[in-house]
């Protein structure tokens, strides 16, 4: 397994890590994600641990706090084996103070989120998404003393637009409170949406990405087929509605040049489509999910091998689109080159 600097961080995380959504799942979405039960979830721990895999991502909200408490079951008694990742901000009740990002929210949400995970710090603490509610001073202040009373060691976000997060950063500059590091973004072959300004961002602010659901929300796991209908045990009968369309001119061209590309490695589609994330600027560490053991090998096979430049401009060509705003800004390092350098060079 490699490792990488999470962003300007001193913290060493791993390439693949592993995302505990999937533990003690309930409800219509984390439901169909998974269900492991400490024991199970154990098992997957190990296997990711033999595989050199020790950052674990979670959620207060995933199952309504299940998931920290089943991952917290499952590391017991090796805690300094292990990094944990939780995230907050997102409703956990229908109280007024239940939801955002406040300086009450956060404490007692740390709080609860330490005492379900049965350990006294955690290692990286992101904001689930970006509160307007509350000052941006505010937030970042109670971070800074969570962060010196040793609850968390390091912060970030999940899913913000990059004018907050810049904000953000400046804010935190200003006052020498903790930077965000991380930065946990949607991200995929058929999800590039991260390149048009949050890539170039976290490139010039040294915040890296922690990707989630690299498989595009399960459309990039080889079961989908041209002309077939979804296998009778896909997740993606009850779980469609919440990524991209299941069937459309787009997502085959993609999935052909993944099948192509898969034959001529010797690899799963999985392993291509993560080799391909594992080879993008500012990727820190990519987020794998599995239900299985089965599925989680498979996905660590996408390690310990690279796609050939060839390779990687035909999945470049394949699951390229055009953004929503097509001339400047979002092509300026297309049709700029001179004064704005590709983030990402054409392979050679």
């Amino acid at each position: 397994m490699d490792y990488r600097r999470l962003g300007t961080s001193g913290l060493k995380v791993p390439v693949l890590s592993f995302g505990a959504a999937t533990f003690g799942g309930t409800g219509p979405l984390f439901g169909n994600w998974g269900t492991s039960n400490a024991r199970e979830a154990r098992r997957l721990v190990d296997i990711c641990l033999e595989a050199g895999v020790n950052l674990f991502d979670t959620a207060d909200v995933y199952s309504n706090g299940a998931s920290e408490e089943v991952l917290g079951a499952a590391i017991h008694g090796r805690r300094n084996d292990v990094l944990i990742s939780t995230k907050m901000t997102l409703p956990m009740g229908e109280g007024p103070n239940d939801a955002g990002s406040s300086r009450f929210r956060l404490i007692k949400a740390v709080d609860d989120a330490l005492r379900r995970l049965g350990t006294d710090w955690i290692d990286l603490l992101q904001l689930h998404a970006f509160d307007a509610g509350t000052p941006v001073e505010e937030v970042l202040a109670t971070l800074d003393q969570l962060v010196r009373t040793g609850k968390l060691r390091y912060v970030g976000v999940s899913n913000f637009p990059a004018w907050q997060l810049m904000k953000s950063l400046a804010v935190a500059d200003r006052h020498g409170w903790p930077r965000y590091v991380a930065h946990q973004v949607y991200y995929s072959l058929v999800g590039r949406d991260y390149e048009w300004e949050l890539m170039p961002l976290a490139k010039d602010q040294g915040v890296g990405a922690l990707v989630w659901s690299p498989l595009g929300w399960g459309r990039l796991t080889g079961k989908i087929r041209r002309g077939r209908p979804l296998p009778e045990n896909s997740r993606l009968h009850a779980t469609a509605s919440f990524g991209p369309p299941t069937a459309d001119d787009y997502l085959f061209g993609v999935i052909d040049a993944l099948e192509t590309i898969a034959a001529e490695t010797g690899r799963t589609v999985p392993q291509v489509a993560l080799n391909w994330l594992l080879q993008r600027p500012t990727v820190a560490s990519v987020i794998i999910g599995a239900r299985t053991e089965a599925q989680l090998r498979d996905n660590l096979g996408a390690v310990g091998w690279q796609l050939t430049p060839e390779q990687v401009g035909r999945l470049d060509r394949a699951s390229d689109v055009m953004p929503p705003y097509p001339t400047f800004p979002y092509r300026r390092q297309e049709g700029f080159a001179r004064i704005n350098p590709p983030m990402i060079a054409p392979p050679a």
